[in-house]
């Protein structure tokens, strides 16, 4: 039970950020503010390819930010952030 109110309170930060225009969509963008440092926090799909993940885990170990892996996959992320299309990442900028 305690990680599904965990899990609900991930997508609620989720959706705020994103109303708020602090969310990041997207692998390649998610690089770019990981490289300059501007990422607080990184939600990955369930069904990321294993190069990508490896490649984001990396980036984020040396900016030491937080990375939260969901239950869900890339096409579920997307629906549950209102997008008609399939989402892989999301970061949080600081």
């Amino acid at each position: 039970m305690a990680k599904k109110k965990e899990i609900d309170k991930n997508i609620e930060e989720l959706n705020k950020s994103i109303s708020s225009g602090k969310a990041v969509l997207g692998v390649d963008e998610t690089l770019k503010n990981l490289r300059r440092g501007n990422v607080a926090k990184l939600f990955l799909c369930s069904n990321i390819s294993d190069s990508m993940k490896d490649d984001l885990i990396y980036y984020t170990d040396i900016a030491k930010t937080e990375v939260v892996e969901l239950n869900y996959p890339n096409d579920e992320l997307g629906a549950l952030c209102k997008k008609p299309f399939a989402v892989a990442v999301i970061s949080i900028l600081k």
